[in-house]
């Protein structure tokens, strides 16, 4: 590709492809997103693949989402379990004050 050992200008920012050019161009087909760059030397068009922002921005919220989710759970069931675990201490103690 001319835009590795060239510098090149992007002609169209990166866009996500359809599913007419996922089967008919390559750089489609890693990240689902090309851009058009034309090449200065050669002057020629070629497509790039390339990421996305907003989709990155979306993925990283959705992690940091789902990490609050699994961590509001793990708490949820720490203090279950500290609550359950107090009620048979609590047994044992007035149980063993009763045999007194």
């Amino acid at each position: 590709p001319c835009w590795r050992v060239e510098q090149f200008v992007v002609a169209q920012e990166c866009t996500r492809c359809s599913g007419f050019e996922m089967k008919t161009i390559p750089a489609c087909g890693p990240t689902g997103f090309i851009e058009k760059i034309n090449c200065a030397s050669s002057h020629r068009d070629e497509y790039k693949s390339c990421r996305s922002a907003a989709l990155e921005a979306q993925r990283f919220w959705n992690f940091v989402g789902s990490a609050l989710g699994v961590a509001a759970a793990a708490a949820a069931l720490v203090v279950l379990r500290q609550r359950v675990l107090d009620r048979r201490a609590l047994e044992k103690v007035r149980k063993q004050i009763e045999s007194i």
